[in-house]
């Protein structure tokens, strides 16, 4: 078959793939997707002509045509849907708790990096209160002495009665900055990671531990028990995120290091996707829950147990499939299929 016959056999399908791709691109700027069942075929036959087009040796204008029309129809093919409070509410719902499980060896990892400074650390400084001059100066310790004294202010950083959203706006920045840092540190073959992870759980532990052996466990733990289980443990998956893509760099396996890091880190940014949403919750509670002193300590125990039990159910079990068993009509129904 020429050239000639070959561009005239396959002309119209041609056009009409043209014309279904115009009008899918217009409905992608517009936030629709179209019906792409015709669009699917046509592009698996022009995929189907290009190899025989380029097998065949064609004119390059011949074959840089079905190239190009191949190309904007796989972007079409292959484009996510749109983000909408469907998708949203299906990630959360399965997608983030499953990806944490997928990461569970790097979790794991994160979490004691983080976990265990925190207890040695606090455990120092409730010995000996002055062991925080190791890692905060004396202003900051005033700060926090200030912060958590027995008087009729909030809990926590210093406000006025009417700056809870001033307060949320700050919180926000503040635990989406450490998320960062232990994500994108991971990029320095994971040691920025874990250096932020142990950094947190020095830092957090030396404050715990300092404030309980001053006697103020009750106004610090009532203060950090709700928010903590979103906060903390948002930290701990943003630092299993930065672990992977550190070690996509020592250990990339048949893939070249950035191959390797572009595969892991479109993996770990499922992680990052749902860390954000647990740092803006934390944040909420922290500025219109955590900080008020009319709230009184024991029900704060209470949420902020439930908190903690919610969250490990919600990662730990949440998106798992049915068993096949729990499929099974349960004895005496009525239930035919």
């Amino acid at each position: 078959m020429t050239p000639m016959q070959f561009e005239a056999r396959h002309q119209a399908q041609w056009l009409e793939l043209e014309s279904l791709l115009t009008k899918a691109e217009s409905h992608a700027a517009k936030g629709a997707r179209a019906d792409g069942a015709r669009l699917a075929l046509l592009y698996r036959r022009a995929c189907e002509q290009l190899a025989l087009a380029q097998a065949r040796a064609y004119p390059v204008y011949l074959t840089q045509r079905i190239e190009r029309l191949a190309a904007r129809a796989h972007r079409q093919v292959y484009r996510p849907p749109a983000w909408n409070a469907g998708r949203i509410g299906r990630f959360f719902l399965t997608g983030f708790p499953q990806a944490v499980r997928e990461h569970r060896g790097y979790v794991l990892a994160a979490a004691l990096l983080f976990v265990l400074p925190l207890m040695l650390m606090g455990w120092a400084c409730w010995r000996d209160p002055g062991f925080i001059l190791h890692v905060a100066d004396a202003d900051q310790v005033r700060q926090y002495d200030a912060m958590y004294r027995d008087d009729n202010g909030a809990l926590g950083p210093m406000r006025d009665a009417g700056s809870d959203w001033m307060m949320f706006g700050l919180y926000v920045m503040n635990n989406i900055g450490i998320g960062f840092q232990c994500f994108a540190s991971g990029l320095f073959a994971g040691l920025g990671s874990v250096f932020y992870l142990v950094f947190n759980g020095v830092f957090i532990g030396a404050v715990g531990g300092y404030l309980v052996g001053a006697g103020k466990a009750e106004n610090f733990f009532s203060f950090v028990v709700t928010h903590s289980s979103f906060e903390l443990t948002a930290i701990v998956l943003s630092g299993a995120a930065g672990l992977r893509l550190g070690h996509a760099l020592l250990a990339p396996g048949r893939r070249t290091r950035l191959q390797a890091l572009k595969f892991n880190a479109s993996q770990a940014i499922v992680l990052v996707y749902g860390v954000i949403g647990m740092l803006l919750v934390a944040a909420a509670i922290e500025a219109f829950w955590s900080s008020a002193r009319w709230i009184t300590p024991g029900v704060k125990y209470g949420v902020g147990a439930a908190c903690w039990v919610l969250v490990l159910i919600y990662l730990g079990w949440q998106g798992r499939p049915l068993s096949a068993a729990s499929l099974e009509a349960p004895p005496g129904s009525t239930y035919a299929g």
